[in-house]
């Protein structure tokens, strides 16, 4: 019985909104650290973000083509701490144990950031294949 109290007390406390604006950006903050830290496809993403950014500014695209950039390149980030939350989310539920509906959910948020990770690809290429062309 004492268990289920603790579990009550705990579940209010994480019902609790901050009405300190800086705590919460803290708290955010430390979610996108947990990622950067926990995750090697954020680690390779965020490579892959700062490759583009550089080669952006090498070939001199435009203003509205790096607008584009920064906006994929967030899109693809965003889902991935997305993936990230939600596996933690499966895996606390399911602790060790086989589930095909956790399968489903941790397979499709996986999917999520492939598709991303896909169309960034595809502007990554509209952006840059004219302006690489135009150096040969």
């Amino acid at each position: 019985m004492q268990k289920k109290i603790n579990y009550s007390e705990n579940r209010k406390e994480s019902y609790k909104t901050s009405k300190n604006v800086l705590k919460s950006f803290k708290h955010a903050f430390n979610g996108i650290y947990y990622v950067f830290k926990t995750s090697r496809n954020f680690k390779i993403q965020l490579v892959f973000a700062l490759t583009s950014l550089i080669t952006a500014f090498l070939l001199n695209i435009s203003i509205s083509n790096y607008f584009i950039l920064i906006a994929t390149i967030m899109s693809v980030l965003i889902l991935e701490i997305l993936n990230t939350s939600i596996e933690s989310i499966v895996d606390l539920l399911v602790k060790k144990e086989f589930n095909s509906l956790a399968k489903i959910s941790k397979d499709t948020s996986a999917g999520a950031v492939l598709l991303a990770s896909m169309n960034s690809v595809i502007i990554a290429l509209y952006i840059f294949v004219p302006k690489i062309k135009l150096l040969f």
